[in-house]
């Protein structure tokens, strides 16, 4: 049975997507529009302390992703139905149903990727865009090197033919998923039992279509973001990245390899473990509210040269 959890004081929506994908939409609050994408191994839920700051001054639009929590989990055997070309496209989608024709755009993990490919491929709708603790997706595998990077095995193991993973993952799914809340939460009190739970069941419901997620990216997403770096291409409005400091260990400088995508990029590190935004509402409430008053934050498609 799936412990399912949700925002207080939000209105919930079942909104089609790209290809008739339906999403599971939670929305509060009046005013500029955001939309919040989650990680993995999440659903929406894991905005609600921010979402419920940030609904005082904006309309806040929280979906769970194509594959995860309650949205529909359509087969992945067609690599373009996980890309994240796609799943930002069923973002803009949700958006434009809701009546919003631009937005600013947070995500977190899997959620930060899908919102960089619909601030590149849809420009003229992000007003602003908020990245937490990931690297773009060239860049990501590019510093995958030695030892190390054993704290990515799991991209590894999802990037491997359809079939193996999916069986090696089901056998042990609990497990599995609940190994990421327990590494990836240093103080080990960032959940209580039932949002731990709600992580762990919505993710064993899902492992095939996060599974091909995670393959999207060491394939199609991979060769989109080689295809824009061939190009040149580069966001276009403000972007915001705030992370842990993997570059330490893995031996990389996160704000430069961002700053090859965004002409415009503040970058701000963060004490916080990999769930910030229920580790730290407060500070990742203000890094979005911070970010959607950054100069250009919606009118960069007007600015010339832009």
């Amino acid at each position: 049975m799936t412990t399912r959890l949700t925002i207080s004081g939000f209105d919930y929506r079942t909104i089609p997507g790209a290809d008739g994908v339906n999403l599971n939409v939670a929305v509060g609050g009046s005013g500029p529009a955001v939309v919040l994408l989650h990680g993995f191994p999440q659903t929406h839920y894991m905005w609600r302390h921010v979402a419920a700051r940030l609904a005082d001054d904006h309309r806040v639009i929280v979906p769970d992703l194509r594959g995860y929590g309650d949205s529909d989990k359509p087969d992945g055997s067609d690599p373009a139905t996980y890309s994240k070309r796609t799943m930002a496209q069923d973002i803009v989608t949700v958006a434009s149903a809701l009546g919003v024709d631009h937005f600013g755009l947070v995500g977190h993990d899997r959620g930060a990727l899908v919102a960089v490919r619909a601030g590149l491929d849809h420009p003229a709708v992000v007003d602003y865009l908020g990245i937490l603790d990931v690297l773009p997706t060239l860049d990501t595998w590019a510093v995958l090197q030695g030892v190390d990077a054993k704290v990515a095995w799991h991209l590894y193991l999802m990037a491997q033919p359809v079939g193996l993973p999916e069986k090696m993952i089901r056998a042990v799914a609990p497990e599995f998923f609940g190994s990421f809340l327990d590494a990836w939460d240093p103080s080990g009190t960032t959940f209580t039992h039932e949002e731990r739970a709600h992580y762990i069941d919505s993710s064993v419901a899902a492992v095939d279509s996060i599974v091909a997620d995670y393959r999207a990216t060491a394939s199609i997403d991979l060769e989109m973001d080689r295809a824009d770096r061939e190009r040149g291409a580069q966001l276009a409005m403000p972007v915001g990245v705030i992370s842990q400091d993997w570059g330490s260990q893995l031996g990389f400088d996160a704000a430069s390899l961002w700053r090859a995508w965004a002409r415009d990029l503040t970058y701000q590190p963060t004490a916080s473990g990999h769930f910030m935004a229920e580790e730290n509402p407060v500070e990742i409430a203000t890094f979005i509210t911070t970010l959607a008053t950054r100069p250009n934050a919606r009118n960069h498609r007007v600015v010339p040269g832009k």
